[in-house]
């Protein structure tokens, strides 16, 4: 007997965050009516106030200290003041200069992750969304290109204007240099500050905006992979599994946030994918299992022990998986509240971030390094990495302190990019970045930046092994697919901010890297330009548990051009129609007319072939 609403399958509450169940402007009605208030305000202040603050008075803090040396100086040479004086001035400045220094370049570059390069980004996509309304169901590869050319140039223009109007609005209530008598005056001091800091970002945004613009409408637009090579009757070829989006949940019929009720609930697809790898590894031995990111739906303790369960029963697969993190990971605050906000000071973010390196490091930790920062070369292990922060780690996790979120604070950083490094001169590497960005809002979570730290690490490496193949491996997609958008929230919500920077600065590896990643949950193959880009559905999310779904395991090897190339990938179908709860194996059809609607009833099973793009 089944109850009249069977809790097995859900209802309405598990549908709180589903952006496949509510639209965005469902998601933000209850956001405005549930948000606090007071965290907002303090939040802006942590995030957008104080950061433009310290970047508007750095100016004027400069112009004091130097006018108060050139004072003092001509006091020395006149005989009135020690000349000893001097000399600790001067070393305030060796020694106290380039912090303050660091700290305005570090508030700049804060100010343009949060807000610049998403204004662009934002800007980018919208009317390229606008644009492709127009755009025939049949139109061209050539029109698709020039509608994103366009849509860009016409973005940096935009962005560019308005920006220059800014800059003319702020510039009268801005000054640049200052007296002691300044400080005497905080408000007038706070006033001038963030005049100053809207036309520092402000100019910075028109000339960059100008920039990326003519970037974008120069650069090569993507496009669909049109063939794959035959793979080579010798030489090797690497069979890489590409899994994405597991969105592990730490209950038996959890489910996924953004799926709602719309997605397989508990984690029986992910189990069923593992003994689908276990099997054809026997039969076809796999070199690498890469897992891009969304490992779990939040990022909870309990999320993470069911992963570390689901793969301890299959050790030799495990010897071969590899992992990096992904927004759900990271920064999702709530399962159940896109309204929640987490205030910057929270330790919640870096328990999400432990919790998530800790089995990483359980995985992988002796068989990737940590690259250093400032020469980009690869050192220890990331077990023997992380060794030193043992103690301090275990101990935040039980207490979480304030203390322990300072201390930890560049653990998480310094971690990535983890390198996989090649075991012969040609050989294969993998390089495992962090593209998410710092957000402590449910709402937001979903937005990624590279940062410039680890591309300047891929570019070092890549000049090191020079003869190396390499997978380049991240959450975020690196640019919109060639094909129709359905929503302009799918391209702005979950947007990589400097994603075509990023594939621009990738070109010079063409020919022997591979980008792959997930997130979006699109199962698509292409380039942009020099560079292969692989993205992964995901097993698990976008149907209910009747209906199939899939995955790939790629091979990899040099074409006949002498490039690391892409041959024909075997699909891995994953069979719907199974309810572990019955001992039958049977599963009655679900009763969800929203589903229904939007499918016409159709069914998604597909066959074992090779995915067509």
């Amino acid at each position: 007997m089944r109850p009249i609403v069977d809790p097995r399958e859900g209802d309405v509450e598990d549908d709180a965050s589903s952006t496949k169940r509510r639209t965005l402007v469902s998601l933000a009605g209850s956001l405005l009516a549930e948000i606090s208030i007071p965290k907002l305000l303090a939040a802006w202040a942590i995030l957008i106030v104080l950061p433009a603050l310290l970047l508007g008075v750095a100016p004027l803090l400069a112009s004091i200290w130097i006018g108060t040396v050139s004072s003092k100086a001509a006091a020395i040479f006149s005989g009135v003041v020690p000349a000893l004086l001097l000399i600790v001035l001067i070393g305030l400045a060796w020694f106290g200069g380039r912090p303050l220094w660091r700290l305005m370049e570090a508030n700049f570059w804060t100010l343009n992750a949060l807000a610049v390069q998403p204004a662009y980004a934002l800007s980018r996509e919208a009317l390229r969304q606008f644009a492709e309304r127009f755009l025939p169901v049949d139109a061209d590869q050539r029109s698709r290109d020039m509608t994103r050319a366009l849509s860009a140039a016409v973005s940096g223009l935009l962005i560019c204007g308005l920006s220059i109007l800014m800059v003319a609005l702020a510039w009268p209530s801005t000054r640049w240099t200052g007296t002691l008598a300044d400080l005497s005056s905080p408000a007038t001091l706070v006033h001038i500050a963030l005049h100053n800091s809207i036309v520092i970002v402000a100019g910075y945004l028109a000339v960059a905006g100008l920039m990326w613009g003519l970037a974008d409408t120069l650069m090569p637009q993507p496009r669909d992979l049109p063939r794959f090579e035959s793979a080579p009757a010798s030489g090797k070829i690497w069979r890489v599994a590409h899994l994405s989006d597991i969105h592990v949940v730490g209950e038996r019929f959890g489910f996924r946030i953004e799926g709602g009720r719309s997605g397989p609930r508990g984690n029986e697809r992910f189990k069923a994918a593992l003994a689908k790898l276990d099997a054809i590894h026997a039969n076809d031995p796999l070199d690498i299992i890469l897992i891009s990111g969304d490992i779990t739906d939040a990022g909870r303790s309990s999320e993470w022990a069911e992963f570390l369960d689901a793969i301890t029963p299959y050790p030799h697969l495990t010897e071969l998986m590899i992992m990096l993190p992904g927004n759900h990971d990271l920064n999702v605050v709530d399962r159940a509240n896109p309204a929640r906000l987490d205030l910057p000071t929270s330790p919640k973010r870096r328990l999400r971030e432990i919790r998530a390196l800790s089995t990483i490091a359980e995985l992988q930790g002796e068989r990737v390094h940590v690259v250093d920062g400032t020469t980009g070369e690869p050192r220890s292990t990331l077990n023997a990495f992380l060794e030193p922060y043992a103690e301090r780690i275990a101990d935040f996790a039980d207490r979480g302190t304030m203390r322990g979120t300072w201390e930890l604070a560049n653990v998480w950083p310094q971690a990535f990019p983890m390198v996989m490094l090649p075991k012969t001169e040609d050989g294969l590497g993998v390089i495992l970045l962090d593209s998410n960005a710092q957000t402590h809002f449910s709402f937001t979570n979903a937005l990624g930046l590279v940062t410039r730290e680890q591309t300047k690490a891929i570019e070092t490496l890549a000049r090191r092994y020079s003869k190396a193949k390499w997978i380049i491996a991240l959450h975020h997609h690196v640019v919109e697919y060639p094909r129709a958008a359905k929503a302009l929230s799918e391209r702005i919500g979950t947007a990589l901010v400097n994603g075509t920077w990023f594939v621009r600065r990738m070109q010079q590896l063409g020919g022997r890297a591979i980008l792959m990643h997930g997130h979006r949950h699109i199962d698509w193959i292409g380039s942009c330009g020099d560079v292969v880009i692989v993205s992964a559905p995901s097993p698990v999310m976008d149907v209910t548990d009747d209906r199939d779904t899939h995955f790939y395991i790629q091979s990899a090897g040099t074409g006949a051009d002498g490039n690391f190339t892409l041959f024909e990938p075997q699909r891995v179908v994953l069979r719907g129609s199974i309810d572990p709860t019955r001992e039958d194996g049977a599963m009655p059809a679900r009763r969800d007319p929203a589903q229904a609607r939007r499918t016409g009833q159709k069914s998604s099973a597909s066959t074992d072939s090779p995915h067509k793009m």
